[in-house]
């Protein structure tokens, strides 16, 4: 939300947000921050940011050494208020360690959050890829495989919406090109019920990635299985990855409350 939005909603708490933008510019790029450095990726007086730092220091998310200030593991706990109310978490978690043993491959839960995926789950392999993932990565939902899927499931203007705002990025170049592209792979991701993206998101990367439904056939989320284009064919995705991860997505969506 902008400032002048922020002005005319008179429900909007503008000093929650900018705390909330405060803990935000913390990364495990940006662990350890100065007060100035804070107040310039936030945009804060020195003084605000000063008074924001404090108060999470006060109320233990946060605490400073000399000059440098960084988060404390109770921050997890707003994170983890998020994922215990998921459903899907608990039940996944055990099933996905199946999958893993299977294939030997990492496995990954996400979620739709705007334009992002955003991982709720994961369990990993041995083997390390170039991209770091965990609990709370983004990834661009246009590009991944777990992304089109969760937007195959999107009722349609939800869907059209996604698609005004969505600007399309060239990754790599097997990303898709244009929006019309984009629109013709979620649409055969919906007829399909799967979704397989080769190197889109990164060179050598391939995933595959399927629904997760809950009992009024909803998505909840997306289950998916990456793998190196040279460890794993197309063709060894669908015949064999395929129907490991559907078996997983059933189990899952089986196991959930009513």
């Amino acid at each position: 939300m902008n400032t002048a939005q922020a002005s005319e909603d008179k429900d909007y708490v503008q000093s929650l947000a900018r705390g909330l933008e405060v803990i935000r510019t913390f990364s495990q790029y940006k662990p350890r921050m100065t007060l100035s450095e804070v107040a310039q990726q936030t945009g804060l007086t020195r003084a605000t940011a000063r008074r924001f730092l404090l108060t999470l220091v006060r109320e233990g998310y946060a605490e400073v050494d000399g000059k440098y200030f960084s988060l404390r593991p109770k921050v997890l706990d707003l994170g983890f208020a998020y994922l215990s109310s998921l459903p899907v978490w608990e039940v996944a978690q055990p099933i996905m360690r199946d999958v893993v043993n299977t294939l030997q491959e990492s496995c990954s839960l996400a979620v739709l959050d705007g334009a992002d995926i955003v991982y709720v789950a994961r369990e990993p392999t041995a083997r390390v890829m170039t991209i770091g993932l965990s609990i709370g990565s983004r990834l661009p939902a246009y590009c991944s495989s777990m992304g089109r899927v969760l937007l195959a499931g999107l009722p349609p203007a939800q869907l059209a919406a996604f698609y005004d705002r969505q600007k399309i990025e060239r990754r790599t170049p097997r990303t898709v090109a244009n929006m019309l592209a984009l629109k013709d792979a979620v649409e055969s991701v919906r007829r399909q019920g799967w979704a397989l993206v080769d190197q889109e998101l990164e060179m050598g990367l391939r995933s595959i990635a399927v629904p997760v439904r809950n009992r009024r056939s909803e998505v909840l989320a997306a289950l998916n299985v990456s793998t190196h284009e040279g460890r794993t064919s197309v063709e060894t995705m669908r015949t064999r990855f395929l129907p490991v991860l559907q078996d997983a997505a059933q189990r899952i969506s089986a196991a959930l409350p009513q």
